[in-house]
């Protein structure tokens, strides 16, 4: 792959790293997307969304805080449906609505999650190299230090984006009216009120990242050392994905459900005009969960969260890799042309 060819002519330019993770972007979508909308929907169908009420949406790249809308049946969490199950849900929507229907919501959140996975696999992919040209190549700090740092900048440019995005969507407003929204909201809490929930994302996020890379740059090197190969296969970096996903995913448990503990009751605060609440630090939140109920509480949804973040981590690594060896190899031949 691009990062073990020693000829840098060979690697893989910015360009060619950010098609590649848009590639993978859009094709983890394609994938998870489905599994999140009968999520969504069976959840709707057991336990009917209020208007203002909030829920979290995936599309395997990224989480989206969906403000639940008017009483009407045309959102599409909300469209009527007998569902015995996941499976029972699955073939019923293709069934009766099309199999279009298993993509509703999508569109919306991938304007914003491929600009954001562009963002975070290039920087990683940059910040690794230069870390390997001042810190030698086997340091075991670099995937730790080049996923925390990529992972801190992509969620800071999209911060404010995705509380904008939230609102427009809520409100359905015009980019005009957004604006004023925008700049009153900023005459009068200041710039640092559009990183409302910043916190608790980037304490989700940036352990996670630095957990995954450095489980995905081990795991992927014991297992290209295991079958004698010099680059990884799709089948390495697919199971390293997957696992190296799965450790980070339990891990940073806890700081996911104190984000969408906090997200909700943010945007329900200004949904539902309900004050908002005192205790709405990361700690404060965790102490709240932990009285209500038990530590086990901060563990809530680990196996959902696994389900969705396993195969997320696979897909999108996999063809990730696949798309940059695609790149390495054209560059190779590009080079040895008379």
């Amino acid at each position: 792959m691009a990062e073990m060819s020693d000829n840098n002519l060979d690697k893989t330019t910015i360009i060619q790293q950010a098609i590649a993770s848009c590639c993978g972007a859009i094709i983890t979508s394609l994938f998870v997307t489905p599994l999140d909308v009968i999520k969504t929907r069976l959840q709707a169908q057991s336990n009917p969304f209020p208007k203002g009420k909030c829920f979290v949406y995936s599309n395997g790249l990224m989480d989206h805080i969906c403000v639940c809308e008017n009483g009407d049946s045309k959102a599409w969490y909300k469209k009527t449906g007998h569902f015995k199950g996941t499976l029972d849900a699955f073939v019923k929507i293709i069934q009766i609505e099309g199999i279009k229907s298993l993509w509703t919501g999508l569109p919306p959140t991938l304007i914003m999650a491929l600009p954001t996975t562009v963002i975070y696999f290039t920087c990683y992919d940059q910040l690794s190299e230069a870390l390997k040209s001042r810190l030698g190549k086997d340091d075991e700090h670099i995937p730790v230090l080049a996923g925390s740092l990529s992972r801190f900048g992509s969620v800071t440019v999209v911060s404010p984006l995705e509380l904008i995005r939230t609102r427009m969507q809520y409100r359905k407003l015009s980019y005009k009216q957004l604006y004023t929204c925008v700049s009153s909201k900023v005459a009068t809490d200041g710039w640092f009120s559009l990183w409302r929930g910043w916190s608790s994302t980037v304490l989700r996020d940036v352990p996670f990242s630095a957990m995954y890379w450095y489980n995905y740059e081990r795991f992927k090197k014991m297992m290209c050392k295991e079958v004698g190969a010099q680059e990884p296969t799709f089948f390495i970096a697919f199971t390293s994905g997957a696992a190296s996903g799965s450790i980070a995913a339990v891990i940073t448990l806890p700081f996911d459900v104190v984000k969408t503990h906090r997200q909700t009751e943010l945007w329900e605060s200004e949904t539902l005009k309900i004050p908002q609440r005192d205790c709405t630090s990361t700690w404060a939140v965790m102490r709240k969960i932990v009285a209500k109920n038990g530590i086990t509480g901060l563990f809530a949804g680990a196996i959902p969260r696994l389900f969705k973040v396993a195969p997320a981590c696979a897909i999108m690594i996999s063809t990730y890799e696949y798309g940059k060896s695609f790149f390495s190899h054209l560059n190779e031949k590009m080079n040895q042309r008379p």
